[in-house]
């Protein structure tokens, strides 16, 4: 069966391609010739044979389809498919016709197309949907890869649903019941076991008006996967419930609990957390590896000079390690990586943890509860009568718990810890603002890492790239350190499920405590003279680095912009002083 261009190929061209992308020393004639010879066996596309090949990105051909067609081409992998959009159009006729409607605007439905100029299957998405179509150029190759990441969990899930009867007026005592039967059972754990095999960190079921969806978040993006009748949900929501333990008929308030599932003879921990909306309960999943983790803190993004002073740190033999960024940010990845680094025989290293995320050898973790008053503070209380050498304080949350740290560091121990801050530096200011005194910070601080998670770019389909020219300005690159670059972007491959994005990597900023840092804490100076001063001292911020890892060709700009965006860039794109 043929795919992909038909009237837009023989517009363009039958030579023309090939003669373009030998032009261009995209491909070599060699490669060409292959493609050709590919092409006179089985009638395929040009274009997609070459991008199947390997030969090119789908990007670069339908760039130059787009200049010789004058229709836009789309890339699937870096838009959000919007399911209003999506539902249309039946997936039967979006699949025979290789077409793909994912966004609606002022009565105009945007449809990527394999065949643009396809006028009566544009006619007939007009009539369907009653908007105005607006055709988009896509490639085979993209468009199958944006059915499969849509429709595949949804259609597994579809299978299940089959077998389950209609329950629009289910009561509330058969909930449990319905919660225990087969189908119901091997709905949720598809949904569950979907999220684990595709590396989900997050797994959302949210109700809305007409239906109930299912995202994943995937390197730190949600990707919606299926949708699931609301009529179905209740039980659903009451089979995670039991799973977690949970009161399946408390649906008012807001509940937390676990759930060990496992998947391939790996166990995986669940949290999860249900909430009230107006539609139903929302449940959220968080997916944690109970088999540990081994990632080495060379391979976590620190730059070089970063990582020779990060060692430092922990090398030390007692003090406070402060390590921040939001929730998501690879704090907890960072501080295992660190405790693996110094764990050994001669070492007492102990966790107070909430939970215990990962399971490290030859450390003992402690699980806080804090229904039986076992918090951070009494945890710690207790680790300081246990004769350790290194202490782990998964979050400090409260002025109590920062007193009893920063004691601990000032009395022999290595105290790591997390606190939710933007950067490094207002990690002080944070400390300062729960009542700990300037003169015991800056005795006990070593030092403070702030890092955000950047999607790296699919090693199987990295390409060099050429990025947008005023992107690259808006962010401070420089000609001269853009001619240097190795600049790539991923042209999605199904290892990456089409994003072009596969695995993350921190951009980190890592601050010692000089002697100049502490007279300016000892004076209560705000944050932002203290990353002046950080700076001045030759710290290199998170946006430095991720503009490094864009250079070094590990991530995009559009990927720094989206995740440092609340970082300053200066007036107009002023040139970085430690990216080079």
């Amino acid at each position: 069966m043929r795919h992909g261009l038909s009237a837009s190929e023989s517009a363009l061209f039958s030579g023309r391609l090939g003669d373009r992308l030998l032009a261009e020393g995209l491909i070599s004639e060699a490669q060409l010739e292959a493609a050709l010879e590919r092409k006179r066996q089985t009638g395929e596309f040009l274009g997609e044979i070459i991008v199947e090949l390997g030969y090119a990105s789908s990007r670069t051909i339908g760039k130059i389809l787009e200049e010789g067609i004058g229709i836009a081409y789309v890339d699937l992998a870096e838009v959000q498919i919007d399911p209003g959009a999506l539902e249309l159009v039946p997936e039967h006729y979006q699949k025979r016709h290789r077409v793909l409607p994912y966004r609606t605007e002022d009565r105009r439905v945007y449809v990527a197309m394999c065949d643009p100029l396809n006028v009566m299957v544009v006619d007939d998405l007009h009539l369907m949907t009653g908007y105005r179509v607006v055709p988009q150029l896509c490639l085979n190759t993209d468009i199958q890869d944006a059915f499969n990441r849509v429709y595949s969990a949804r259609n597994q899930a579809e299978e299940v649903l089959k077998e389950i009867e209609d329950a629009e007026d289910i009561s509330a005592d058969q909930l449990a019941d319905l919660a225990e039967d087969a189908p119901i059972i091997r709905l949720t754990n598809s949904i569950i076991a979907g999220g684990v095999a595709c590396g989900a960190s997050d797994i959302h079921i949210e109700p809305q008006e007409r239906s109930v969806r299912v995202r994943y978040r995937m390197d730190g993006v949600l990707y919606e996967q299926m949708t699931i009748p609301p009529h179905h949900y209740p039980a659903v929501c009451s089979r995670i419930k039991i799973m977690s333990h949970l009161n399946i008929a408390e649906r008012r308030r807001p509940q937390d609990g676990r759930i060990v599932f496992k998947s391939e003879n790996v166990a995986y921990d669940l949290r999860v957390s249900t909430m009230p909306t107006i539609y139903g309960e929302k449940v959220v999943m968080r997916v944690l590896d109970k088999s540990g983790i081994t990632v080495p803190l060379e391979n976590l993004g620190f730059g070089p000079e970063q990582l020779a002073l990060y060692e430092t740190f922990i090398a030390r033999p007692y003090g406070m390690i402060l390590v921040t960024g939001p929730t998501g940010s690879g704090k907890s990845t960072t501080l295992y990586a660190s405790l693996n680094k110094i764990n050994d025989v001669s070492r007492n290293i102990i966790t107070v943890e909430d939970p215990v995320e990962y399971n490290l050898a030859g450390i003992s973790q402690m699980q806080a509860n804090a229904k039986i008053g076992l918090t951070f503070a009494t945890g710690l209380r207790t680790i300081v009568r246990q004769d350790p050498d290194v202490i782990m304080v998964g979050e400090i949350r409260d002025a109590e718990t920062a007193e009893i740290a920063v004691q601990a560091a000032l009395t022999g121990h290595l105290v790591f810890s997390t606190l939710h801050t933007n950067d490094a530096p207002g990690a002080v200011v944070r400390l300062q603002n729960m009542g700990v005194e300037p003169f015991l910070i800056t005795s006990a601080l070593i030092g403070v890492v702030g890092q955000r998670l950047l999607r790296r770019n699919c090693s199987s389909c990295a390409e060099p790239d050429t990025p947008n020219p005023a992107l690259l300005r808006s962010l401070g690159i420089t000609p001269e350190m853009a001619e240097a670059a190795q600049f790539k972007r991923g042209r999605g491959c199904p290892k990456c499920s089409g994003r072009g994005y596969r695995g993350r990597s921190a951009a980190y900023e890592v601050m010692r405590v000089s002697d100049r840092l502490r007279e300016a804490v000892l004076r209560n100076v705000g944050g932002s003279a203290l990353k002046e001063i950080a700076m001045a001292d030759g710290m290199t911020t998170m946006r430095e680095s991720g503009i490094r890892k864009v250079l070094l060709g590990e991530t995009t700009p559009e990927e720094v912009c989206r995740v440092l965006l609340s970082e300053e860039f200066g007036e107009g794109g002023a040139p970085l002083a430690h990216a080079a």
